[in-house]
């Protein structure tokens, strides 16, 4: 029995550590010889690791896993399905361990003001956010708004953003498309679970996409606000060879504008 993933291939059910490597080589499209010879191993080695004829040492199973990409908290899968303790610790946002983290990230989302900033973690609950996401939540229902905000509901669900969102069926495609290649690389039930409720929202049909014509560099997302339309460029951001699962998982994402009217009314936003 396997698990299938939105780019085609699978993972085995049985969380052998054989099979699942052999699932994130093919899902790499990468040969046996190739990843052998990244791995300063063997094509034979590979096989019988595979097949489960030999098992791999807990190196082993971290090399592979790095040069495969494999996600942090997969690389913790592997080595318990290869009989080992995981490797990557998983430590609460709230420990004082990541004081310094924390106050980093939020000093970063604040310098990028007026530009919208705000950080997520692996389902898009947001963790921190800077004062211009807030102003772009302006009016939105209290059910929207407890805690813990989801960044994809209050993007797409009808009574959140999605009404605001001039373009709403091109840029509800580009993060369903973005949620779809997280879902391929994380086995996470959540995320699924998080994927199908907000792909099931439904799409009104007054909002329309532009006639004006798209910028070549980039997708915008045009929100009206407050009677203007503000155009935007999302750009996310994650933690270089982070060592815990926690981190490795958040990702930073900031909505620089499009086009000069937006910098010029954010900008007159932020002096008011």
């Amino acid at each position: 029995m396997t698990t299938p993933v939105s780019d085609g291939t699978a993972l085995p059910a049985d969380n052998r550590v054989g099979p699942l490597l052999r699932a994130w080589r093919e899902r790499r499209r990468v040969s046996q010889l190739e990843l052998a010879l990244r791995a300063d191993s063997s094509a034979r080695h590979i096989s019988f690791i595979e097949t489960g004829r030999s098992r791999p040492s807990e190196e082993m199973v971290l090399r592979l896993a790095e040069h495969l990409d494999v996600p942090v908290r997969e690389r913790n899968a592997l080595l318990l399905a290869a009989g080992y303790a995981p490797r990557y610790r998983e430590t609460s946002l709230d420990d004082p361990a990541l004081d310094t983290l924390r106050e980093g990230i939020e000093q970063l989302i604040q310098g990028y003001e007026p530009y919208p900033a705000f950080v997520v973690d692996a389902t898009y609950n947001v963790v921190a956010a800077n004062r211009g996401i807030l102003a772009l939540l302006d009016g939105l229902p209290e059910s929207l708004l407890a805690p813990p905000l989801n960044a994809m509901r209050l993007t797409l669900h009808p009574e959140g953003l999605a009404p605001r969102i001039l373009n709403l069926r091109e840029w509800r495609g580009h993060l369903l498309a973005q949620m779809e290649r997280q879902i391929a690389l994380q086995r996470s039930e959540r995320l699924r679970e998080l994927y199908e409720e907000v792909a099931a929202y439904p799409v009104r049909e007054t909002a329309e996409e532009p006639a004006e014509p798209v910028p070549s560099f980039a997708l915008p997302m045009r929100i009206e606000h407050d009677g203007r339309v503000l155009s935007f460029i999302s750009s996310i951001s994650t933690f270089n060879t982070p060592m815990d699962v926690t981190v490795a998982e958040l990702a930073i994402e900031t909505l620089l504008p499009a086009d000069p009217a937006t910098v010029k009314y954010l900008q007159a936003m932020a002096q008011t």
